[in-house]
């Protein structure tokens, strides 16, 4: 017998993993609590995902290169989280190790995160 989740359901659950603020960190936030700890540079999301087929199956959103983040704190960044900016985290990935300075800026490239079709 297949497994299957129809496109439109797993459209679904990633418009729920949709969140409103980007958070650059130096290290992997367990929660929303903690990101505070490791927090570097903040800002609220510009532009709309993207829905589309997912690289390997099932589906992906890509949330779009963000601009002009404002660093609140010197360190080494290595995460990207993604909250709704009051007390839930949404997603957390790694990126590629950038030394941040404060009162700068940094951006970062749009990215997915994908959810594989049942198998």
């Amino acid at each position: 017998m297949a497994k299957s989740i129809p496109a439109a359901i797993i459209d679904l659950m990633l418009a729920n993993a949709e969140g409103t603020n980007i958070h650059i960190c130096s290290a992997e936030p367990a929660n929303y609590a903690g990101i505070a700890a490791v927090q570097l540079a903040t800002a609220s999301i510009s532009g709309t995902y993207t829905l589309a087929a997912g690289d390997v199956s099932g589906r992906k959103n890509t949330l779009p290169a963000q601009s002009d983040i404002s660093i609140s704190t010197s360190g080494t960044a290595n995460h990207v989280a993604i909250s709704n900016g009051t007390d839930t985290m949404y997603l957390v990935t790694t990126n590629t190790s950038q030394a941040l300075t404060s009162g700068g800026t940094v951006n970062t490239s749009a990215f997915a995160h994908e959810i594989e079709a049942a198998a």
